[in-house]
C-alpha cells in the first residue's frame, strides 16, 4: 500500500501557453472554478487517482523496518519514492491538461471568447449537466460543430471576458443519471492515458465489464470504399480478429447498419438477430446479446463501437444510457487523437514519404516500439506506399502513424514477426514464404499471393510486399500441377537438336540435371529390355510420320523399377514436316502397384470363394445324407409329428442343427433337437456323432440325464476339444401321456394348451463341452388331448439386435395365432417368424397330441 501526504494543484487549470506552477508537497488550496478538481457543483468529489488526488504521493520506505539498513539509505529510498510519485502526478496532470486545453481551444474557436471565458463556459456546462470537467472536455471535443449553448440560454461569462459571439449556443444534452456519473468520471480519466485505438478498446472493456456485463469490445472504422476495418478490439482472440479484420460493404452487417442509420443497433434476441444479421463469433452463440453504437468522429459517424455480452436478454435502460454517454466520450478521444496525428512533426518524414509515394510496390517503413524492458512490442508505420493500402485496405496515407498490430493483429504469431526481429538485430535481409492474403483491390475483395521481404534501414525496417503477377502465378500453378500429378514436361527441337526437360522429369528418371536431357532417339535405351521395342517403334512413328504416341514403359532407377507413361505429339512446318516434339512424362508406379495388388487380392478372393463353395456343397450333401427329412407328418406313439429344417440364407457355411424323432422298442417315442456351435464340415461331423450316439444310448437303456452326461464326456474328448453343443432330450410315454425331458443349455419347449401358451420350466443342465462335471436333471409334464409341444433351435427366435427374450415372446404370440390342428399348419407359423434373411439354421419339431373324440387322418 502507498501512504500519501496531501498534495494539491495550482489555483486553476493552466491556460494555453501559460507557465504552470508546481505546488510544494503538503500545500493546500481551495479549488478554483476552472480547476479540474472541481467536478460537482454542490459536492466536490475527487476520484481516486485524479490529478489533484493527494494520495498519489507516497512516503512508504523502500527498506523494511528493522532490516538493519543505514539511515541514509532509508532516507534516500523515501526521496526516490516521493520523486517517482511526483513524476506520475505530473504525467497525469500533463495528460489531463492537454485534454482541457484542447477543449478550451475548440470553444474559443467557435465562440470567439477568451481562454478564461472558455474555461468558465466548460465548468458551467459541467455543473449544469452534473459531469466532471474532464467528461465535459471529452464531450466537447466529440461535438466540434455549432451550436454550443441551448437556444435561449446563454452562459454568463466572467467579468472581463470579451469577444464572445452573441447568441452562439452550446449543444444541449440530457444529463447523465447520478448513478452513472462516477463510472463516466473514471472512464474520462482513463482515456487520457490511451494512445492507440487498441488501447481504447482495452480501456473500454475494463470499464464496461463491471457496469454492463460486457465480455468483448470491437471498434470498427468506415473505409473510403464503404467497408469496415477493425481498428481495435479486446476480449476476442487474434484469430477471430483476423477473420473479421476487413468487412466488405455488404448488407446484413449490424455495424454498417448502425453507421448508415446513425442510430444504435441493439441485438438482444440471438435467434431473431441471426436471421437479419451476420453475427460475429465462432460459434455465434458465444455472445447472446450485442450493441453496435455509431461514434461521430466529425459531422458524420465514421466509427462504430461494438459491445458483446455472453449473457442474453435486453440491455437495461441504464445500460443503454451509459453506453450512449460512453460513445460521446469516445468521440472526443477520436477528435483529440486525430489532432495529435495532424500535429505530429513532419520535416524529414515528408521527404521519406515522398520517396515511398514514388515506389510502385507495396512497402512500409516501420519503427520499433519497445517496452520498458527493451523488448519490441509493436511497430509504427512511418511511411507507406499507395499499393500498401491494397494489402491492408484503404489507402497508403491512412496507414501512416498506425501500429502494425492494429493492421495485422495475427502477425505476432507468424514467422514474419520473428523475421522482423532477426533483421532488426542482425541486419540480415529476410524473405518469407509466399502466402495468400485477402486484400482490397479497386474497392473489391481479392485473394492475392504475396512474398514479403524485410531489410534494415538504420534503426528501422523497410518491409516490401511483392505481389505475384499473372505469369508468376501461372508458373507456380504449373509447378504445382507437375508435383501433384507426378509428371513433367519434355520438349525436343528436331531441327536444332535442342532438348528441354522440367525439373520433375529429371527426378522421375533419376537423372542428374547437370547431365542435361536425353535425346529423343536415345530415350528407348532407358527402358527395360522387355519394353524397349514398343517404345522405339512409337518414337519412330512419331518422328517420321507425326503420329502421336501414348505408351507406358518401365525404367530402372536408383529407387527401383519405375512405371512411366510417355505422351507426346509433333509440331510441323508449312510442308507438314515434324520440327518439334513436346509432351509429358508421368509416373504411374504407385498406380501400377495398386492395380497389381488389387488383381492379386481379387484372385485370392475368387480362390477362397471357390474353396468355400466346395466345402458348403460337401457339407450340405453330408448333412442331407445324415439328416433325412420326412416329406409328410409322421405318427410316433400316438402322436402326430411335423418336422421343419431350413438352412441359413447368408454365408457359405452349413450349420450344425439337427433333430431325431423315433419310436423306441418299448413303444415310447424319443425326440431330440440339438445345435452344434460353428459351421462347416466339422460342425456337420460333430452333429452326426452326437445324433447317432444319443439315439443309441437311449435305445440301449440309458436315462436321459445319463445320456447327456456321456455325450458331454464324448464331446470333451473329441478331435475338437473346444467344441460345444446344446441339446434337449424328451421321452414320451403314451400309456400315461407323460413327457419326460432333460436339457443341456437349450431353449425350453413351448406348450400350447386350450389356446394358452407357456414355456416349460427348465431343469438344470449345462451346455455340452463346457465342463467336465456337469449336473443334469429331468422334468416331466403330463400332456392332454389337443396339446401342442414345440422343440426348436435358436435360429427360430434370434433376430439381432433384439434380445432373446423378445424373440421368445414373438414366438409365443405367433403360436397362439396359428393354433389350427390340421396338418401343414407349421408353414404359416414359420413364415411369420422368419421374415427377411435367415442368418442361422432353423430346426423345429411340432408335436401334437390328438383329441380323443376324433383323430385326423395323416
Amino acid at each position: 500500500m502507498r501512504r500519501g501526504v496531501r498534495a494539491v494543484c495550482g489555483a486553476g487549470a493552466p491556460d494555453a501557453g501559460a507557465a504552470q506552477p508546481v505546488a510544494a508537497p503538503g500545500a493546500r488550496h481551495a479549488a478554483g472554478p476552472g480547476c479540474p478538481c472541481r467536478v460537482r457543483a454542490k459536492k466536490p468529489v475527487i476520484p481516486p487517482g485524479s490529478m489533484c488526488d493527494a494520495r498519489r504521493v507516497t512516503s512508504e520506505p523502500a527498506v523494511p523496518a528493522g532490516s538493519g539498513a543505514a539511515p541514509e539509505t532509508a532516507a534516500l529510498a523515501r526521496v526516490v519514492a516521493r520523486q517517482r510519485a511526483e513524476m506520475d502526478r505530473l504525467r497525469d496532470l500533463a495528460a489531463t491538461s492537454a485534454v482541457l486545453e484542447r477543449a478550451k481551444g475548440a470553444v474559443m474557436a467557435l465562440t470567439g471568447c477568451s481562454a478564461d471565458a472558455a474555461r468558465e463556459l466548460l465548468a458551467q456546462r459541467a455543473r449544469a449537466e452534473h459531469r466532471t470537467l474532464l467528461e465535459e472536455c471529452w464531450i466537447t471535443l466529440g461535438s466540434l460543430v455549432p451550436p454550443l449553448v441551448p437556444a435561449g440560454r446563454e452562459p454568463e461569462l466572467p467579468a472581463g471576458a470579451s469577444g464572445r459571439a452573441p447568441g452562439v449556443p452550446v449543444p444541449a444534452t440530457l444529463p447523465a443519471p447520478d448513478d452513472l456519473s462516477p463510472a463516466l468520471g473514471r472512464l474520462a480519466k482513463a482515456l487520457v492515458h490511451t494512445e492507440t485505438s487498441r488501447d481504447l478498446a482495452r480501456c473500454l472493456l475494463e470499464h464496461l465489464a463491471p457496469e454492463t456485463g460486457a465480455d468483448a469490445v470491437m471498434i470498427y472504422a468506415r473505409l473510403s470504399a464503404g467497408g469496415l476495418e477493425l481498428v481495435g478490439h479486446a476480449g476476442i482472440d487474434d484469430t477471430l480478429a483476423a477473420q473479421w479484420h476487413q468487412v466488405p460493404p455488404l448488407t446484413g452487417v449490424a455495424a454498417l447498419d448502425a453507421l448508415r442509420a446513425g442510430e444504435p443497433r441493439w441485438l438482444e434476441d440471438i435467434e431473431r438477430d441471426r436471421e437479419r444479421y451476420l453475427l460475429i463469433g465462432d460459434p455465434p452463440q458465444r455472445w447472446r446479446s450485442r450493441a453496435w453504437l455509431p461514434v461521430p468522429a466529425g459531422d458524420t459517424a465514421g466509427v462504430c463501437l461494438g459491445v458483446l455480452r455472453g449473457g442474453g436478454g435486453p440491455f437495461s435502460p441504464r445500460d443503454r444510457r451509459y453506453l450512449e454517454e460512453v460513445v460521446r466520450l469516445c468521440a472526443g478521444w477520436l477528435r483529440a487523437f486525430d489532432a495529435r496525428q495532424e500535429r505530429a512533426p513532419r520535416g524529414a518524414a515528408d521527404a521519406v514519404q515522398a520517396v515511398f509515394d514514388a515506389l510502385p510496390v507495396a512497402a512500409m517503413l516501420l519503427t520499433p516500439l519497445r517496452a520498458p524492458s527493451g523488448e519490441v512490442r509493436d511497430w509504427r508505420v512511418d511511411a507507406a506506399t499507395g499499393p500498401a493500402g491494397d494489402v491492408v485496405g484503404g489507402t497508403g496515407a491512412e496507414l501512416i502513424g498506425r501500429r502494425l498490430l492494429d493492421c495485422f493483429p495475427g502477425v505476432a504469431d507468424r514467422p514474419l514477426w520473428q523475421g522482423f526481429l532477426h533483421t532488426l538485430a542482425t541486419g540480415e535481409p529476410y524473405e518469407g514464404e509466399p502466402f495468400a492474403h485477402q486484400g482490397v483491390v479497386a474497392g473489391a475483395a481479392e485473394l492475392s499471393t504475396y512474398a514479403v521481404r524485410v531489410a534494415r534501414l538504420g534503426g528501422r525496417l523497410v518491409v516490401t510486399w511483392i505481389r505475384q503477377d499473372s505469369s508468376d502465378r501461372q508458373e507456380q500453378r504449373l509447378a504445382d500441377l507437375q508435383r501433384l500429378g507426378s509428371l513433367g514436361w519434355v520438349n525436343w527441337n528436331l531441327v536444332t537438336r535442342e532438348a528441354g526437360w522440367s525439373s520433375q522429369v529429371f527426378a522421375l528418371f533419376g537423372r542428374d540435371p547437370a547431365h542435361g536431357p536425353v535425346r529423343l532417339g536415345d530415350l528407348p535405351g532407358l527402358a527395360l529390355p522387355e519394353d524397349m521395342p514398343a517404345l522405339a517403334r512409337a518414337v519412330g512413328e512419331l518422328v517420321q510420320g507425326g503420329r502421336p504416341l501414348d505408351v507406358p514403359f518401365r525404367i530402372r532407377t536408383p529407387a527401383g523399377v519405375r512405371h512411366l507413361r510417355f505422351v507426346a505429339e509433333t509440331v510441323t512446318d508449312a510442308d507438314g514436316t515434324p520440327v518439334e516434339v513436346h509432351g509429358f512424362v508421368q509416373d504411374l508406379t504407385a498406380r501400377r502397384r495398386a492395380e497389381l495388388a488389387l488383381v492379386e487380392s481379387e484372385r485370392a478372393i475368387l480362390t477362397q470363394h471357390e474353396v468355400l463353395r466346395t466345402e458348403r456343397t460337401l457339407a450340405a450333401r453330408l448333412q442331407h445324407a445324415l439328416l433325412p427329412l420326412p416329406r409328410r407328418p409322421v405318427r410316433l406313439a400316438g402322436l402326430r409329428v411335423e418336422v421343419a429344417y431350413l438352412p441359413a440364407q447368408s454365408g457359405v457355411h452349413v450349420g450344425g442343427d439337427w433333430f431325431s424323432a423315433i419310436e423306441l422298442p418299448d413303444g415310447d417315442a424319443l425326440f431330440v433337437v440339438g445345435d452344434v456351435a460353428g459351421h462347416g464340415v466339422d460342425a456337420v461331423a460333430t452333429m452326426a456323432q452326437l445324433r447317432f450316439t444319443a439315439k443309441g444310448m437311449v435305445i440301449t437303456g440309458s436315462s436321459l440325464t445319463g445320456a447327456l452326461a456321456r455325450l458331454n464326456t464324448l464331446l470333451l474328448h473329441s478331435r475338437d476339444s473346444h467344441g460345444t453343443a446344446t441339446m434337449v432330450l424328451a421321452r414320451y410315454d403314451p400309456a400315461g401321456r407323460r413327457l419326460l425331458w432333460a436339457q443341456a443349455g437349450h431353449l425350453p419347449p413351448l406348450l400350447l394348451r386350450g389356446g394358452e401358451v407357456r414355456y416349460l420350466d427348465r431343469p438344470s443342465g449345462m451346455l455340452l463341452g463346457a465342463t467336465s462335471a456337469p449336473v443334469f436333471r429331468e422334468a416331466q409334464c403330463r400332456l392332454e388331448p389337443g396339446d401342442r409341444v414345440l422343440l426348436y433351435t435358436d435360429g427360430l427366435v434370434e433376430r439381432p439386435p433384439d434380445s432373446l427374450d423378445r424373440g421368445l415372446e414373438r414366438l409365443a404370440r405367433a403360436v397362439a395365432a396359428h393354433h389350427a390342428d390340421r396338418p401343414g399348419s407349421l408353414g404359416p407359423l414359420l413364415a411369420e417368424m422368419l421374415e427377411g434373411e435367415r442368418r442361422d439354421d432353423v430346426c423345429v419339431l411340432d408335436i401334437r397330441v390328438p383329441r380323443e373324440e376324433a383323430e385326423e387322418p395323416v
